[in-house]
């Protein structure tokens, strides 16, 4: 008889003759998740994790109808090494749901929904609004561990507290091919010991998986204890029958006429180089079947791949690497899906993990022994290459045997090895001489040492939480705690414009972006860049003598050229000088800028007063949905007061800047929303009305003889739901100072006035707002603000501070997306 997770696996492969690995089943229904899943390449471990994590909270074909697991949280995060793997992996998560019939479309609709976290475009609607709800995010290291950083790249600033909040509270992080994380992998082991230290408001949990798994790259300073206990997943025995046919693939090794030189390695031999390899490729090359040749770096895969196709115009040959846009990538791996016949892959790195494909020739340029163990999993992925016999007069090779040829990287320590170290190349050369197939069966284990890069500790951490950037308008560089050296860490984007110190064009969408390197930066740096500055509020000229932040986006001029479809970005030759391509946009998303009060537009007014009562009856519902109880008093009484600041009168003055403001509204009383359109520019620059209504609660609620953590908790929770003020309260650079020398800052005047205002039960009297705050130490008003955000950021610690936070915001979203909706006022009236 078959078991009910039998039935559920093959529902999602939409397959009945298909049987899960017995590891498969053991991790759906295992009581507690290991940390380290140990599963050679090919063996299934996207499926076992995803589809166990679907079955323990309770999914079954249709709908949710078994009893959830509380230990399995709501969002299965894929943290992959590579953008080529994300589209892939995205397409077999949604393929899988699709069948079971459970997937959402869209978040909000109570199935599970995937969504891909790629930077370029607003992802609020997509995931971020729905925290109660489960779905599947997935992204390159990138762009989930900046995010769970406190600096996500290619996405609005004022976002990160509550990307970062939804990463730490209530996920299960996957991290796949963990050989390939470099630098990233120290960092996923400190943020799980981290989020068991400090408090969470829901559960989270890791899991890095590998075919080449060393669990002592996981024993960083802060998880080598927890480590050393650790529940570790392997096959069984079972495991290893079921999956014999691949187990037991060969793959004769052999080392390739055509080798590596320094000089080979610079741009003058690199012609040479291509050509040669050109050459015994195609010798080697099996027109029944594919070949698959892997090389380290994209300059030379690029001159390989234009060698190949002058040699084969007419072939579908292939060139797969990190540097495309999404258009070209999706293309890509359509093509990739289908078995090529007379087929040559010419790829980097890119293409070592997760894609699941096979060939019967491979060529791989030297690296470390776990990415080489990667690389040999594509050539005779599925065993269907037997060795057969000898058909040829020469003691040649069988003609379906697989073959691998590994190319020798020769020279010395100062030989240009990037991006690998060469002691690295040399212990693989070392395991290379001593094998002659590399089939999984004769593979020695990985007993690499981890590369030593830097590790992000609990002081880093906190420091991060704060995401106001330093006096010189910069911040903290992530990027080391991300990747190592020489791997992608800026985004540009091409439009057709004519060139201008401030361009106006609208924010990429995530198609339009093309990852690259800070080296291939620095080879086309002399032609003109510019980058969004949210303070300005428009695109800025880069410097040419600057190197951009990791992280940063970066828009070109198309007419500058450095993107071919075939190539990918492009630095040199005659493809690096054409006109780029532009992808089509279906939106024009718009910059937030800081200053601008966009969120106070709608089609519909509200009144104040309204306003705070509807924000405090989804901040209510949201608590319950979440599971939030501990501190969900302080999320409603943050959210019943949040906007108080919109009566100050330069608020109100923009509010009504045009004649429509009010229009159907039948009461008088402030504005929460104007039907005013356009940019919600105050007369004060960098005017934040959640700093004044911050400091007409404290007014009214602290008491400096009896301090209370849950009043500085609530101020906090007004301050920060824009995300534009947090934990310090300063004065911006270009701020116009406040008359008769008096404390300013973003816009607020020491003296001023807030009127009068009952709403929801509650009163706030008139007040005049105080600054002392921004003094250190004790003043008239107490301790500082820095002081108090620093007691409340020990009392919380990062994650739970953020998750209240973000529950703040989210309430403030849901009734504003309420209000407009319904078109009425709470107490009914039509406007």
């Amino acid at each position: 008889m078959t078991d009910g997770y039998t039935k559920f696996f093959r529902a999602a492969f939409n397959r009945h003759d298909i049987e899960p690995y017995p590891y498969q089943r053991e991790l759906a229904q295992v009581s507690n998740w290991p940390e380290l899943l140990d599963v050679p390449t090919g063996l299934g471990k996207t499926a076992a994790l995803t589809l166990a994590w679907l079955y323990k909270r309770g999914w079954r074909s249709g709908a949710r109808r078994a009893q959830l697991d509380e230990s399995t949280p709501r969002r299965l995060v894929w943290c992959l090494p590579m953008r080529v793997l994300v589209e892939q992996t995205e397409k077999y998560i949604s393929d899988w749901l699709k069948n079971l019939g459970i997937l959402g479309k869209h978040a909000g609709e109570g199935r599970v929904s995937v969504h891909v976290l790629m930077g370029g475009e607003r992802d609020l609607k997509t995931w971020a609004e729905h925290p109660e709800e489960d779905m599947v995010l997935i992204g390159s290291q990138d762009m989930l561990l900046s995010r769970a950083l406190m600096r996500g790249y290619g996405m609005s600033r004022y976002m990160w507290p509550i990307h970062f909040a939804l990463l730490h509270n209530d996920c299960l992080w996957a991290y796949d091919e963990v050989q390939l994380m470099g630098a990233g992998l120290a960092t996923s082991a400190q943020l799980e010991a981290f989020r068991r230290e400090f408090a969470l408001s829901r559960s989270s949990h890791s899991l890095w998986l590998s075919a080449t798994l060393n669990d002592n790259w996981l024993a960083t300073i802060d998880f080598a204890d927890q480590v050393r206990r650790s529940n570790v997943l392997k096959l069984t025995t079972a495991d290893f029958e079921q999956a014999a046919t691949r187990l037991e693939a060969t793959k004769a090794l052999h080392r390739a006429s055509v080798s590596l030189t320094p000089e080979a390695s610079r741009k003058s031999g690199l012609e040479a180089y291509a050509e040669n390899l050109c050459e015994t490729v195609m010798e080697h090359h099996c027109p029944d079947s594919q070949t698959l040749v892997v090389l380290n770096r994209v300059d030379r895969a690029q001159a390989l791949f234009q060698r190949i196709q002058e040699a084969r115009p007419k072939h579908k040959d292939m060139l797969v690497h990190a540097r495309f846009r999404r258009p070209e990538r999706r293309a890509q791996a359509k093509k990739l899906a289908s078995q090529g016949r007379d087929r040559i892959i010419v790829a980097t790195q890119a293409i070592e993990a997760g894609v699941d494909i096979s060939s019967k020739t491979l060529f791989t340029e030297l690296a470390p022994w776990s990415s080489l163990v990667q690389r040999f999993g594509r050539c005779n992925r599925y065993g269907e290459h037997s060795d057969g016999g000898r058909d040829d007069n020469n003691g040649g090779p069988p003609s379906n045997r697989a073959q691998v040829f590994w190319i020798d990287i020769e020279g010395d320590e100062n030989t240009d090895t990037s991006p690998y170290e060469v002691y690295s190349l040399e212990q693989a050369r070392r395991m290379l001489a001593e094998l002659i197939d590399v089939g999984p069966s004769a593979l020695p284990p990985v007993d690499e040492e981890r590369p030593l890069t830097a590790v992000l500790r609990r002081k880093d951490l906190l420091d991060l939480f704060n995401t106001d950037p330093d006096l010189s308008g910069f911040d903290v560089n992530v990027s080391d705690y991300i990747r190592d050296k020489g791997n992608p860490v800026l985004q540009v984007f091409w439009r057709d414009f004519e060139l201008q110190d401030h361009p106006v064009e609208p924010l990429p969408h995530r198609d339009e972006l093309c990852p690259i390197s800070l080296g291939q930066w620095n080879k086309r740096r002399l032609k003109p860049a510019w980058y969004w500055d949210s303070l300005a509020g428009e695109w800025q000229l880069q410097p040419k003598d600057a190197t951009p932040r990791p992280g940063m986006t970066l828009l070109l001029a198309a007419k500058d050229g450095g993107y071919n479809k075939q190539l990918g970005f492009v630095v040199e030759g005659k493809a690096a000088k054409e006109h780029v391509s532009i992808v089509e946009r279906k939106h024009q998303e718009q910059h937030e800028v800081f200053g601008d009060d966009w969120r106070s537009r709608g089609r519909v007014p509200v009144l104040l007063r309204d306003h705070l009562t509807h924000t405090a009856d989804e901040a209510k519902l949201l608590c319950d949905r979440v599971g939030e109880s501990d501190h969900a008093s302080e999320v409603v009484r943050a959210a019943r007061w949040h906007d108080l600041g919109k009566a100050h009168e330069v608020f109100s003055a923009t509010m009504h800047c045009c004649s429509e403001a009010r229009e159907g509204l039948r009461e008088e009383g402030h504005l929460a929303k104007s039907k005013c359109t356009g940019p919600m520019r105050h007369s004060r620059r960098h005017f934040r009305h959640e700093l004044a209504s911050m400091l007409a609660w404290l007014t009214q609620h602290d008491d400096p003889n009896q301090p209370s953590s849950a009043v500085d908790l609530i101020a906090y929770l007004i301050l920060a739901h824009h995300g534009k003020v947090r934990m310090s309260l300063r004065a911006m650079p270009d701020e116009d100072p406040a008359p008769e020398n008096v404390r300013f800052a973003r816009g607020i005047h020491e003296g001023d006035r807030l009127p009068m205002l009952k709403f929801d039960g509650e009163q706030s009297r008139e007040v005049i707002l105080k600054l002392a705050l921004m003094e250190m130490g004790e003043g008239e008003q107490g301790p500082s603000w820095t002081t108090r955000t620093t007691k409340l950021l020990a009392r919380h610690g990062p994650f739970q501070l953020a998750w209240l936070e973000s529950l703040v915001r989210l309430a403030d979203w849901r009734a504003t997306a309420w209000e407009q909706a319904q078109g009425k006022e709470g107490n009914g009236q039509e406007i």
